[in-house]
């Protein structure tokens, strides 16, 4: 008998250590919020989770007098973004400044691990649509705009990895067509390099960069590199990000290609912009609902 219990107890050893060789450990939080700063990290939401998006963009229009207590300009975004698997995530969202409504899918490839078992890095590749509803009649003359026209889309390959529990690091190579020109010589294609970085400070509180860097630009009129210098400040299911940035459009095919300022002191090129997220858990709320 005793011999029968200890041949079990080696078998089942042996079926815990094997099932220990096959654990993944991947690594978590290299980016905490499914954006660095004003474009997409390699992070997606975990199933079942609703996030509420709301940005704000705040700037001067460098006139001799403003009409505006705290700034001349504001522009904010609405955006509902959802977990469909613990690694696709989407979201829907509209803009009131440059009237564009966009969506995105977001799907992550490879997920980085603390061991050799995995890959060394995170791969997200996100796919993104908008559509311009604003009116070009001055811009145009008679010409209608089409439908097909007015949309715009942005390919990334989101590529991160987190150095150690303080720093990550990421870089997305990203293709933007753009449905509205405003010139024939403008292209209508664009290749860009975004660069983002995320260093802890503390428990909840992390400073970050990100910075794109755009190959053949639009020629119709002056623009310019986007530049981002923020905070980003977690706290259970609200999170929220404070920047410095010379973009004030928030979807990608936009503030790539157009942004018209340069990123310094001098007015209106440098302007304040704050996002807040809301996390809404369904399945936590379905489980304690079933207790």
């Amino acid at each position: 008998m005793s011999n029968f219990i200890l041949f079990a107890q080696s078998d089942l050893l042996d079926i815990l250590e094997k099932e220990h060789k096959d654990t993944v450990n991947f690594t978590s939080a290299t980016f905490k919020m499914t954006r660095i700063a004003i474009g997409h990290s390699t992070e997606t939401r975990k199933k079942g989770i609703l996030e509420v998006f709301v940005a704000n963009r705040f700037w001067n229009t460098g006139a001799d007098r403003s009409q505006s207590f705290f700034a001349d300009r504001m522009s904010a975004r609405i955006a509902l973004e959802y977990g469909l698997s613990d690694r696709l995530s989407t979201g829907f969202g509209g803009t009131t400044f440059d009237g564009l409504f966009d969506g995105y899918f977001k799907y992550k490839l490879v997920r980085q691990t603390t061991d050799k078992k995995g890959g060394p890095f995170n791969m997200t590749i996100l796919q993104s649509a908008s559509y311009n509803s604003n009116s070009f009649g001055s811009i145009y003359g008679e010409r209608e705009i089409s439908s097909n026209n007015r949309l715009s889309f942005t390919s990334q390959l989101l590529i991160s990895r987190k150095f150690s529990s303080n720093f990550s690091l990421q870089i997305a190579p990203t293709f933007v067509h753009r449905g509205v020109v405003l010139s024939n010589e403008d292209p209508k294609n664009h290749f860009a390099v975004g660069f983002g970085a995320r260093y802890k400070l503390r428990n909840h509180l992390s400073l970050v960069s990100e910075y794109y860097y755009n190959t053949n630009k639009i020629k119709s009129f002056d623009n310019y590199n986007p530049f981002v210098l923020g905070v980003n400040w977690e706290q259970g299911d609200v999170m929220l990000q404070f920047m410095l940035t010379n973009a004030v459009n928030f979807v990608e095919d936009a503030f790539i290609t157009g942004t018209r300022n340069n990123f310094n002191f001098r007015s209106p090129n440098l302007n304040f912009g704050f996002n807040a997220t809301y996390v809404i858990h369904f399945k936590r709320g379905l489980k304690n609902k079933r207790k």
